[in-house]
């Protein structure tokens, strides 16, 4: 997501594996010839992070949660360094346009911001909010139960379009509150079975082969990523992790 002001242009994550930063700039300025003030990072993720350097040398200024500054100063220099750090709430006003800035716990990473354009009702955040998706292999970076109170949290927020970050089923590139209420509804009904399994002393492999959510099933990546994700819950369920 770029949002383009009379006074310039606030830009998110600078680049991902399949969007080098060069295009990303280009886009922006096919658009508006408007400085690029601000690059704000949705989480510490060097999948997301990575590549701010062309960015910084048009003078924009960087911001992040405090918990992604401190993960970032370790990473080499292809990542720049946030120049100002959010803790729970920060707002950005620039051209007339309010960007409002939340971190609402751990989910996805432990530094994810909830990006709100509360004029628009438009709210963008990575990785952990997908459009009709079951979570990113085997969670390893997610946070459990944290998530599921992010994720109300959230719901409870007053928009109406969502920017996941990555496309849903067919491409579609925006959703809406729906489908965080889905999400929220897909880990619960996760937790809930593989609780359940843990209960009655079944394994890794047993809770596996047992659990099946076909509420689900049309989702992309279901069959793939299922037994990933009921591995994290187990471990969570079963050793507190």
């Amino acid at each position: 997501m770029f949002i383009v002001t009379p006074a310039g242009v606030i830009a998110t994550d600078p680049i991902s594996l399949r969007r080098p930063e060069k295009p990303y700039i280009d886009a922006i300025q096919a658009v508006t010839k408007a400085p690029i003030k601000y690059v704000i990072y949705s989480h510490s993720h060097f999948d997301h992070s990575a590549g701010g350097q062309p960015f910084k040398d048009l003078g924009a200024t960087f911001v992040a949660h405090r918990n992604a500054k401190e993960r970032i100063a370790l990473k080499p220099q292809d990542v720049v360094v946030p120049d100002q750090v959010v803790d729970d709430r920060n707002v950005i006003t620039l051209g007339g346009t309010t960007l409002e800035l939340f971190y609402v716990g751990k989910n996805h990473s432990n530094s994810t911001l909830v990006m709100r354009l509360p004029k628009e009702k438009i709210i963008f955040t990575v990785d952990w909010i997908p459009i009709q998706g079951v979570q990113f292999r085997v969670m390893d970076d997610t946070y459990i139960p944290d998530i599921e109170e992010g994720l109300k949290k959230v719901i409870a927020m007053d928009w109406e379009t969502l920017i996941p970050g990555h496309p849903g089923p067919g491409g579609k590139q925006t959703g809406t509150k729906d489908n965080a209420r889905e999400e929220l509804a897909y880990l619960q009904d996760l937790s809930a079975s593989v609780e359940q399994e843990v209960a009655q002393g079944k394994s890794y492999d047993d809770a596996i082969k047992d659990i099946s959510l076909p509420k689900y099933s049309s989702w992309p990546n279901y069959k793939n990523f299922l037994p990933m994700n009921i591995e994290r819950y187990y471990d969570y369920w079963n050793r507190g992790i």
